[in-house]
């Protein structure tokens, strides 16, 4: 039997809104290779994961580290 990873879903403005970036923060780490794999739905519209969380926890714990 296969079983299929469920994974939650996540808007872009509930990424900002709980962790308090810009949605340009955000778009821009997408875009400097920081955050890859970020999913579309069928509008085009940016869609978030478990996995793109813990990437994003890890870029600002990074960047609070310096």
């Amino acid at each position: 039997m296969v079983t299929e990873k469920s994974s939650r879903k996540y808007k872009t403005k509930d990424i900002c809104d709980r962790y308090d970036i810009s949605r340009a923060t955000l778009f821009r780490w997408e875009s400097d290779g920081l955050l890859p794999g970020v999913g579309r739905d069928w509008r085009g519209w940016r869609v978030y994961d478990d996995d793109n969380l813990k990437s994003i926890e890890r870029i600002i714990k990074g960047k609070n580290s310096i």
